[in-house]
Parts: C-alpha cells; sequence; structure tokens
C-alpha cells in the first residue's frame, strides 16, 4: 500500500471572520448587561454621579479609601494606608500614609492652616472607628489588597492604630454610586514564570518603554510569550517527524469594571459586571507526528502570568486578580505526519453581569479571524493542536470569573488504495483542513463581593465552538 502525501500551499486563503456570543446575545457594553444599565441618578445639584474608573497610581504610599459609619455615611479619600494585616485575626494596624516631600517655599506661610499642629491631627490620633469600611491597594500582610469593616479599635501602638476587622462588600463602599469603565493592564506589571525551556517575553508599555527580544515590534500595551517546545513524538515516527509547537501568544488585556448603586445606598447594587477582554493574536506551527493521545487531550503549560492591577473607582482602589496560563494543546492519532503554520487575530471577552431580580448572567464573546495557512498532510489520521490561554479574574484575591480561550487548527487525511487481478493498483484517498475556538468558563461565589445575593453554584459561561473549514480536496493515481 502507497502513502497518501499531499502538500497545500495556500496563498491566497481569503481570511475567515467568525463572530460568536455565548449566553449574553452581546458583550458588555453598560453597568448591568445584557440588560439595559440605567441612567444614572441625578445629585441634588444636578451632578451626575458616576464615578471615574481609572488605573491606580502604580505606588506603594496609595492611601486607602475610609467609608465612614454612623451619621457621616461617605467614602473618602484618606491620607491613611494599611501598615499590616494579619488575615488570620482579622486585625489591621492603620497608619498615615506616607506623604510627599513638600516644595521649597518662597517665603513664610501665612495660611495658618498649614502650620503644624502640636498634637498631630485629629486623624492620626483617632483614623478609624467602629463602623468603618476600609479599601485599601496591596498591603504587607495583605498581597491582593484589603476591603474591610471595623469591628473595634484596639488601641494606639508605636506603628499606629490596631483594629480589628471584619469581611465586607462593594456595596459598602460605593454605596449608591455608578462606575463603569474599561482599564489596560500595565504588560510591564504582569509577572511571568516560564514553565518550560524556550519561552520569553517581551513587552512594550505605552510611555514608550521596551522589554524582551520582540519589543520593539510590539504595539504599545501588548506583551507577548514566544514558544518553541517539543511535543511527544509517535513512537514509530522517523527522526524527521520529531512532533514540535512554535510562535508566539500577543495580548493587550483590560479589566472590565461596571457597578449602579441602588438609590440610598441600599442592601446591594441594582446591576454590576467584572470581566476581562482584549486583543489577541497568534502566529504558530505545528509539525511532526504527534503521539496518540489517551483520554483528554494533552494540555501542556508553559507559562503562567499574573497580575494584580489596582484601578481607581472614585476615591475607591479596588484591587482586580488576574491570572493567565498559556497552553499547548495537541489531540492526535500517532498516525499522521503535519505542517500547519496559522495566524489568528481577535478578541474575547469573558465576565458576570448582574442586574437586580435577574441574578448574575455569564457574558462571553469572541471575534476570530484566521489568516492564510501553510499546510502540509501526510497518510492517514488527524490532528488538532491548540495555543490558546485559562484566565481568571477576580476581586481582592477572590476569584470571580474563569475562561479558557483556545483557537486551534485541525487537519484530517485519509487514504484508499485497491488492486485489480491484472495487477494494476490505485490510491485515492481526502484532505481537510479547518481552524476554529473553543471559549469555556465559569462564574463564581465570589462574584458576591459586589454586594450581591450569592449564588450556590457555578454558573457556565456556556462553551462556545466555532470551526470553519480553511481548505479540503482530493487525490488520486
Amino acid at each position: 500500500m502507497r502513502t497518501l502525501a499531499r502538500s497545500l500551499l495556500l496563498p491566497g486563503l481569503t481570511a475567515l471572520a467568525l463572530t460568536a456570543t455565548g449566553c449574553s446575545s452581546s458583550p458588555h457594553t453598560g453597568a448591568a448587561a445584557p440588560a439595559a444599565p440605567a441612567s444614572p441618578t441625578p445629585a441634588a445639584d444636578g451632578v451626575s454621579q458616576r464615578l471615574e474608573v481609572a488605573a491606580a497610581p502604580q505606588d506603594a504610599s496609595t492611601p486607602a479609601a475610609v467609608a465612614r459609619g454612623g451619621a457621616k455615611g461617605r467614602t473618602e479619600k484618606s491620607a491613611l494606608k494599611v501598615a499590616s494585616y494579619d488575615a488570620a485575626s482579622g486585625r489591621a494596624v492603620i497608619a498615615d500614609a506616607p506623604k510627599a516631600p513638600a516644595k521649597p517655599s518662597k517665603g513664610p506661610s501665612k495660611d495658618p492652616s498649614q502650620a503644624p499642629s502640636p498634637g498631630g491631627s485629629p486623624e492620626a490620633d483617632k483614623p478609624v472607628a467602629v463602623g468603618d469600611v476600609i479599601a485599601s491597594a496591596p498591603a504587607p500582610g495583605a498581597p491582593n489588597g484589603l476591603l474591610a469593616k471595623v469591628t473595634e479599635v484596639v488601641g494606639k501602638t508605636d506603628r499606629g492604630t490596631e483594629v480589628k476587622t471584619a469581611s465586607t462588600t462593594l456595596a459598602s463602599v460605593l454605596n449608591d454610586e455608578k462606575a463603569d469603565g474599561k482599564v489596560p493592564v500595565d504588560p510591564s506589571a504582569v509577572s511571568v514564570e516560564p514553565l518550560m525551556k524556550g519561552v520569553t517575553l517581551s513587552w512594550a508599555k505605552s510611555e514608550g518603554l521596551k522589554f524582551g527580544p520582540e519589543g520593539a515590534k510590539l504595539p504599545l500595551g501588548n506583551l507577548r510569550l514566544d514558544v518553541n517546545a517539543a511535543v511527544d513524538t509517535a513512537p514509530d515516527a522517523p527522526a524527521s517527524a520529531g512532533a514540535s509547537v512554535s510562535g508566539f501568544v500577543q495580548l493587550a488585556p483590560r479589566v472590565e469594571f461596571a457597578y449602579d448603586g441602588a438609590p440610598g445606598g441600599g442592601s446591594g447594587p441594582r446591576g454590576a459586571f467584572l470581566g476581562m477582554s482584549g486583543d489577541w493574536s497568534s502566529q504558530w506551527k505545528l509539525q511532526g507526528r504527534a503521539a496518540a493521545s489517551t483520554g483528554a487531550p494533552k494540555r501542556i503549560p508553559f507559562a503562567k502570568l499574573h497580575s494584580s492591577p489596582v484601578i481607581q473607582v472614585g476615591p475607591v482602589p479596588v484591587v482586580v486578580n488576574l491570572d493567565l496560563t498559556c497552553y499547548i494543546q495537541v489531540e492526535a492519532d500517532g498516525k499522521v505526519t503535519v505542517e500547519v503554520q496559522q495566524d489568528v487575530k481577535g478578541d474575547f471577552t469573558v465576565g458576570g453581569s448582574y442586574a437586580v431580580g435577574k441574578g448574575w448572567t455569564p457574558v462571553s464573546a469572541s471575534n476570530v479571524k484566521s489568516t492564510p495557512v501553510r499546510a502540509a498532510v501526510t497518510a492517514s489520521g488527524r490532528v488538532k493542536g491548540a495555543l490558546g490561554a485559562e484566565a481568571s479574574v477576580g476581586l481582592y484575591g477572590a476569584v470571580g470569573v474563569t475562561g479558557d480561550f483556545a483557537p486551534y487548527v485541525r487537519g484530517e487525511a485519509e487514504a484508499k488504495a485497491t488492486a485489480s487481478s491484472d495487477g494494476k493498483t490505485s490510491l485515492t484517498g481526502s484532505w481537510a483542513l479547518y481552524g476554529g475556538f473553543d471559549l469555556s468558563g465559569n462564574l463564581q461565589l465570589q462574584l458576591s463581593l459586589f454586594g450581591t445575593p450569592l449564588f450556590e453554584r457555578r454558573i457556565p459561561l456556556g462553551s462556545l465552538n466555532r470551526e470553519w473549514p480553511l481548505a479540503s480536496g482530493r487525490a488520486g493515481q
């Protein structure tokens, strides 16, 4: 029997576009998507209560926000920071935030309010009271930030005021405010842990700073992981058919945050949204004869990425936790030898949307384009290769949304040989290549940090799978 060997060159393949939407009919566009967001309620003076959502300054001395309890009932920026926190006991020490050096004065100040107070500031003497809520950026003992309510003021120490705290929600600091924004993640603040050899990192920051071998080529705000790794080769494959995956993943992730407070504060928001979106591009090559998969497809993580961006929602620093694990996944029968190269560009959104009366609804969407492919398929068999990422996004260290985005290419070939009594033989066969992506994930219980009701189980985003043909044909001899 002769082996089917077919090389395909597709220089003029038209780019294919696919828009897919999961449980939500559209990506997040408002504070309570998919329901229409409520209009901001104007204050008594006619000024909208919508808060600005922006990246917080990358400064360890970023002060905490304090929601005053009792009759004050307002959230304000403060000159305070969390000097230390013990998660086991819930005790924290609150102190004055470091002050920027004062600019030299050209003359004596005539403003008595600028004169130093001999007894210290009232806030320094008693910075917080029982009932106050503290929202803090990452601090000693609280690497994921702190959102807690003061239950007892223990007393003064040489480091500040010690307090006992209990967990609380964003509703206790955002009250009836409204906020909606998308904040790009600073690629230079992303930590990367390579999980195999042959992984390199590059990024280009908006201020023009660049890092890594591909930094000069990256669009601003992007980070890129290059990988060149061997995968298990079929035992009977020749040395020339060694299996490997090479290429890169390029991301520009964004945090999406929205909050629509109930009038008068209420017991929780009317709407909320938390999610991650981003531009995605990858160019990768799968070649050789991959070993047969047994059971589930073999997934090979090659890098873990982590970032804890602090977004400033009005006076409140909100700590968002992002984690991504980039992986290669190969599914094969150990029979087919391939050389497939594909460029993928697009975007994705995963998140959770809350509307009062409807509860939490998953949001997942993707728009992916596959560019021209060069491929060679030899012998009979099937293979599927993906270069994807598992992502999670949460608040103050608690995971709220997980998503798995995996663009892939799939190839298959089939050969059939026949022989007649006169000694003549013939070989016929078919081949096909497909592009596609899988998008799946879950909403987690911890989304109740918004101040919304608990839900008893994970809510699946719904598994999206879209596939489109790249090329196919038949061969005969």
